[in-house]
């Protein structure tokens, strides 16, 4: 089964964790060493934000990454 995330429904993961653990998208720019703009822009789902920055702010918030190679890759 292939998941595809688009940058909306991240964007939509962080803002409904980030309310959950009952912070303001000004705490979260804080405690992640990144701007207000950004969550604003990340949450919104805009696919231009920068990478490291996403990582940072999902480890921030505790939501882990899974990345998964294609089975194929190893085989030969």
């Amino acid at each position: 089964m292939i998941v595809k995330h688009t940058p909306e429904q991240i964007g939509s993961l962080i803002r409904q964790t980030r309310k959950s653990l009952n912070l303001t998208q000004k705490d979260l720019a804080l405690t992640s060493g990144t701007g207000l703009r950004f969550i604003i822009d990340l949450e919104k789902g805009k696919s231009t934000c920068q990478f490291a920055k996403v990582l940072t702010v999902l480890h921030t918030l505790g939501i882990s990454l899974t990345l998964t190679p294609p089975s194929k890759i190893g085989k030969e």
